[in-house]
């Protein structure tokens, strides 16, 4: 699967245009989608300097994407007629999802198990039925 990932407020906390603390567990996960075989496409709105440092941020963690706000590696406007700005991924992690980013271990589970987020939201419902306190009479000492 080919998944686009935003950088700041998804990898990183806002402190645009610095980089800000890495939100926890963040890089780690990613590293774990493409041990996986996913592809990962790193989708920012940095550009020029500021998109080098955020790339080179993650390289000093050990996380190379497989492209950088493109479709592949190689795309160009001179190789590519139609090129746009509109990546052609089949998901997309972003702190400006409706709802907000789910902490990375939802994420990672999501994507691992092909479950989509009212499945996640159906099994914490269903695992807190299960695992209520029984409530107490005043005959339970």
């Amino acid at each position: 699967m080919t998944i686009a990932v935003d950088f700041d407020g998804t990898i990183v906390e806002h402190k645009y245009p610095k980089i800000g603390e890495e939100i926890p567990f963040a890089v780690e996960t990613l590293k774990m989608l493409q041990q996986d075989q996913h592809q990962l496409i790193l989708w920012t709105v940095r550009e020029g300097e500021l998109l080098d440092e955020a790339v080179e941020w993650c390289r000093e963690r050990g996380l190379v994407f497989w492209a950088v706000n493109r479709d592949y590696p190689e795309e160009t406007v001179d190789n590519n007629p139609h090129f746009s700005r509109k990546l052609k991924a089949d998901m997309f992690i972003d702190d400006r999802n409706l709802g907000g980013l789910a902490d990375w271990g939802t994420l990672y589970s999501m994507i691992k198990h092909h479950r989509k987020w009212r499945h996640m939201i159906d099994d914490e419902a269903n695992s807190n039925m299960y695992h209520r306190p029984r409530k107490k009479h005043w005959w339970n000492f």
